[in-house]
């Protein structure tokens, strides 16, 4: 009974202690809370009437209002000429040719003139 008695008596201690700590806690950051809140209005008072104690420039020293000019979005492209562009056939086909050409096995003549025959120019 003694080591269950101890114990019992240990869980209290330890729980009044946890309670009372968590209240103190709670206590002193809500006084904090408190002295930071009224720290910041006193500082915002003291700036309002800085600000207000400050007079506008003279209309003599101001700029003029300068108005920026609209800016006007330039109309859209015109569209392909066509029918929707070059089709994967005719791009794999001119990448053959590049290949032929860089190979050395097809002149520029011969290039160009493929060339114009797969794009229909």
């Amino acid at each position: 009974m003694g080591l269950l008695r101890g114990m019992a008596r240990t869980a209290v201690v330890a729980g009044t202690a946890s309670a009372v700590s968590g209240r103190v806690q709670r206590r002193q950051a809500s006084k904090f809370a408190e002295k930071d809140a009224a720290t910041a209005a006193k500082q915002q008072e003291a700036y309002d009437a800085q600000m207000a104690q400050q007079q506008p420039p003279p209309q003599a020293y101001q700029q003029p209002a300068y108005q920026q000019p609209v800016y006007q979005q330039p109309p859209p492209p015109p569209p392909p000429a066509g029918g929707g562009g070059i089709s994967d056939d005719a791009i794999q086909q001119l990448k053959e040719l590049g290949a032929l050409k860089e190979q050395g096995i097809l002149t520029d003549e011969e290039f160009v003139a493929q060339k114009a025959k797969i794009l229909g120019t």
